[in-house]
């Protein structure tokens, strides 16, 4: 196997269910009952538990669960200067349940020094065997600048940055920083996750993000330019991939809409490998823009749900796939479920058990389909 090549023909987005104890490990340590030396210590054999276990599955990509993580993206952006954070009155609105997670700000101009992710990343490299690498997952620069310009933002934002653009190169420089730093740990691998794509193709984008049609569209292009200029002067041997879904808290999401109205800017003009992206039910829309995957990237299709306990029928899903391939050719093609198993700590509603079940039935659909 090429160990620095992702995705593999069957893959995974990166988060897991957190075991039992190590949400008790956190709950103590946010408790005052243990102090952070126990709380790493019980983190750290939680990951060397789950990394036994993803390799015992036989796939080749590892991730250490995002096991250290209130959410799979609040922490990274908790690592930068000038971004603050503190307890949620309202929490976010998903389908039929609010997330209660951190409002996170900015408190100043926006930098990064030592991040602590790249020891996070360290510690899982120290685990690859000779079938697997490890992947380093962290929320794409456009999901830090969503955070931030999303109109209950805007008015706090302005007061460090009265021009956006200005926003867009720090956090692009601070990115690179981080990029540069965990390349020299000696990740190969990186993971953008992106849910601003997927709030940008809601129905209700325009009221979302407090603009019209036109204004959307030069949001699209923000968020396009930060990805892109993050991603600027990467060492050629590191592979950047993009993950795209639509919110994923406790079985529930955030926002629904097919790819078509960012097929030309995201699927077309970002400067990465391959997507992945959540096609697990009728919020995504058809396989229709897959058309419009520019050169040789690949796209790893998420048909099977992380939200819901059941298994897929697996020859339905084989026929999903074949569906795909009229508009991207097979060999470019890759499968995974749609998305982690638990974005935020609290997880999704299924068990450790039919987790691992859903991913035995990516791989033997995956074995099946490209043998």
């Amino acid at each position: 196997m090429n160990k620095a090549n992702t995705p593999f023909r069957y893959d995974y987005v990166g988060s897991f269910l957190r075991p039992a104890g190590l949400k008790q490990a956190r709950a103590d340590f946010q408790n005052g009952k243990i102090g952070a030396d126990e709380l790493k210590a019980a983190e750290d054999q939680a990951i060397r538990e789950l990394v036994a276990k993803q390799q015992s599955a036989g796939y080749h990509v590892i991730t250490d669960g995002e096991f250290r993580r209130a959410t799979w993206h609040l922490d990274f952006m908790w690592g930068f200067h000038g971004v603050g954070h503190s307890r949620t009155e309202k929490g976010l609105p998903f389908h039929g349940e609010n997330a209660m997670l951190d409002d996170t700000y900015l408190t100043g101009e926006v930098s990064v020094d030592s991040h602590p992710f790249v020891e996070h990343f360290r510690f899982v490299k120290a685990l690859e065997d000779e079938n697997t690498v490890a992947k380093l997952t962290i929320p794409a620069p456009a999901q830090f600048l969503e955070q931030m310009v999303m109109p209950f933002a805007m008015e706090n934002t302005s007061k460090y940055y009265p021009n956006i653009e200005k926003l867009v190169e720090d956090l692009a420089a601070g990115y690179r920083k981080v990029i540069d730093d965990v390349y020299a740990a000696g990740c190969r691998n990186l993971q953008f996750d992106d849910c601003s794509w997927g709030m940008l193709v809601d129905p209700r984008a325009c009221l979302i993000f407090d603009t019209d049609e036109k204004g959307l569209e030069a949001i699209k292009e923000q968020m396009l330019a930060a990805n892109n200029l993050a991603i600027e002067g990467k060492p050629e041997d590191l592979v950047i991939n993009t993950h795209v879904c639509r919110g994923n808290f406790h079985s529930t999401y955030a926002s629904s809409g097919a790819y078509d109205s960012v097929a030309k800017t995201l699927l077309a003009r970002e400067n990465v490998t391959a997507y992945y992206l959540e096609f697990d039910d009728a919020r995504s829309g058809g396989f229709e823009p897959l058309a419009a995957v520019s050169g040789e990237k690949k796209v790893v299709l998420g048909l099977v749900t992380t939200k819901r306990p059941e298994l897929e029928d697996k020859a339905a899903v084989i026929a999903r796939i074949h569906d795909a391939a009229k508009y991207i050719p097979l060999d470019r093609l890759c499968l995974s479920p749609q998305c982690g198993f638990a974005s935020c700590e609290i997880g999704n509603k299924l068990t450790e058990a039919q987790q691992w079940a859903k991913l035995a039935l990516v791989k033997e659909i995956a074995e099946e389909v490209w043998g």
